[in-house]
Protein backbone atom coordinates (compact mmCIF):
# COMPACT_ATOMS: atom_id res chain seq x y z
CA UNK A 1 0.00 0.00 0.00
CA UNK A 2 1.25 3.47 -0.87
CA UNK A 3 2.79 6.33 2.10
CA UNK A 4 0.29 8.50 1.23
CA UNK A 5 -2.91 6.08 1.76
CA UNK A 6 -1.14 4.29 4.91
CA UNK A 7 -1.37 8.43 6.40
CA UNK A 8 -4.52 8.98 5.33
CA UNK A 9 -5.78 6.21 6.59
CA UNK A 10 -4.19 6.58 10.46
CA UNK A 11 -5.54 9.78 10.51
CA UNK A 12 -8.67 8.78 9.64
CA UNK A 13 -8.73 5.66 12.09
CA UNK A 14 -7.62 8.73 14.70
CA UNK A 15 -10.08 10.91 13.55
CA UNK A 16 -13.05 7.71 14.25
CA UNK A 17 -11.64 6.79 17.49
CA UNK A 18 -11.77 9.86 18.77
CA UNK A 19 -15.19 10.17 18.00
CA UNK A 20 -16.10 6.90 19.50
CA UNK A 21 -14.03 8.13 22.97
CA UNK A 22 -15.77 10.80 22.95
CA UNK A 23 -19.64 9.35 22.28
CA UNK A 24 -18.89 6.68 25.08
CA UNK A 25 -17.86 9.47 27.52
CA UNK A 26 -20.80 11.36 26.71
CA UNK A 27 -23.04 8.18 27.34
CA UNK A 28 -21.73 7.67 30.62
CA UNK A 29 -21.27 11.11 32.00
CA UNK A 30 -24.42 13.36 30.29
CA UNK A 31 -27.21 13.18 33.32
CA UNK A 32 -30.26 11.99 31.75
CA UNK A 33 -31.51 9.69 29.19
CA UNK A 34 -32.39 12.32 26.59
CA UNK A 35 -28.93 13.93 26.95
CA UNK A 36 -27.66 10.35 26.90
CA UNK A 37 -28.68 9.35 23.62
CA UNK A 38 -26.95 11.83 21.88
CA UNK A 39 -23.62 10.39 22.78
CA UNK A 40 -23.87 7.40 20.74
CA UNK A 41 -26.21 8.66 18.08
CA UNK A 42 -24.04 11.42 17.00
CA UNK A 43 -20.53 10.70 18.05
CA UNK A 44 -20.12 7.33 17.86
CA UNK A 45 -22.06 6.93 14.59
CA UNK A 46 -19.61 9.18 13.00
CA UNK A 47 -16.92 7.86 14.52
CA UNK A 48 -17.76 3.86 13.66
CA UNK A 49 -18.99 5.32 10.49
CA UNK A 50 -15.17 6.39 9.74
CA UNK A 51 -13.56 3.11 10.69
CA UNK A 52 -16.30 0.88 8.30
CA UNK A 53 -15.41 3.40 5.23
CA UNK A 54 -11.31 2.95 5.95
CA UNK A 55 -11.98 -0.56 6.28
CA UNK A 56 -13.62 -0.89 2.73
CA UNK A 57 -10.99 1.48 1.33
CA UNK A 58 -7.89 -0.67 2.86
CA UNK A 59 -9.95 -4.17 1.96
CA UNK A 60 -10.45 -2.47 -1.77
CA UNK A 61 -6.57 -1.97 -1.90
CA UNK A 62 -5.96 -4.90 -0.95
CA UNK A 63 -7.91 -7.03 -2.57
CA UNK A 64 -8.15 -5.27 -5.92
CA UNK A 65 -12.18 -5.32 -6.11
CA UNK A 66 -14.77 -2.91 -4.25
CA UNK A 67 -15.65 -3.68 -0.91
CA UNK A 68 -19.42 -3.32 -0.54
CA UNK A 69 -19.80 -5.67 2.90
CA UNK A 70 -18.57 -2.43 4.73
CA UNK A 71 -20.34 -0.20 2.60
CA UNK A 72 -23.72 -1.97 3.66
CA UNK A 73 -22.74 -2.25 7.05
CA UNK A 74 -21.95 1.70 6.98
CA UNK A 75 -25.81 2.50 5.57
CA UNK A 76 -27.36 0.12 7.78
CA UNK A 77 -26.09 2.00 10.99
CA UNK A 78 -26.79 5.64 9.35
CA UNK A 79 -30.30 4.89 8.81
CA UNK A 80 -31.00 2.84 11.94
CA UNK A 81 -29.01 5.20 14.15
CA UNK A 82 -31.60 8.08 14.65
CA UNK A 83 -34.80 5.44 14.06
CA UNK A 84 -33.60 3.74 17.46
CA UNK A 85 -32.78 7.11 19.24
CA UNK A 86 -36.18 8.51 18.21
CA UNK A 87 -38.14 5.16 19.75
CA UNK A 88 -35.80 5.34 23.05
CA UNK A 89 -36.85 9.34 23.32
CA UNK A 90 -40.58 8.45 22.64
CA UNK A 91 -40.29 5.22 24.96
CA UNK A 92 -38.20 7.38 28.25
CA UNK A 93 -41.30 10.21 27.47
CA UNK A 94 -44.05 7.41 27.95
CA UNK A 95 -42.37 6.23 30.92
CA UNK A 96 -42.59 9.78 32.28
CA UNK A 97 -38.41 10.07 32.96
CA UNK A 98 -37.45 13.16 33.92
CA UNK A 99 -35.46 15.29 31.97
CA UNK A 100 -32.66 17.10 33.80
CA UNK A 101 -33.21 20.35 35.49
CA UNK A 102 -31.26 22.75 32.92
CA UNK A 103 -32.77 20.85 29.73
CA UNK A 104 -34.13 23.65 27.60
CA UNK A 105 -37.83 22.70 26.34
CA UNK A 106 -39.19 21.12 29.13
CA UNK A 107 -42.38 22.32 28.40
CA UNK A 108 -42.69 20.20 25.31
CA UNK A 109 -42.16 16.95 27.39
CA UNK A 110 -45.22 16.57 28.72
CA UNK A 111 -47.52 17.47 25.80
CA UNK A 112 -45.84 14.83 23.99
CA UNK A 113 -45.60 12.15 26.33
CA UNK A 114 -49.51 12.58 26.75
CA UNK A 115 -50.03 11.71 22.85
CA UNK A 116 -51.68 8.95 21.83
CA UNK A 117 -50.58 6.49 19.18
CA UNK A 118 -52.28 6.90 15.95
CA UNK A 119 -55.18 4.41 15.31
CA UNK A 120 -54.79 2.74 12.13
CA UNK A 121 -58.53 2.18 11.57
CA UNK A 122 -58.97 5.84 12.02
CA UNK A 123 -59.80 6.99 8.63
CA UNK A 124 -61.86 4.07 7.69
CA UNK A 125 -64.52 4.82 10.55
CA UNK A 126 -64.15 8.48 9.57
CA UNK A 127 -65.25 7.57 5.96
CA UNK A 128 -67.92 5.77 6.83
CA UNK A 129 -69.56 8.38 9.45
CA UNK A 130 -72.57 9.64 7.30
Amino acid sequence: METWLEGIVALILVFGGAFLLIGSIGLVRLPDIYTRLHGPTKATTLGIASLLLVSAVVSSVLQGTISVHELLITLFLLITAPVSANMIAKTAMHHDLPAWKRTQGQELIEPASRQAAPDDHQEERDTKLP
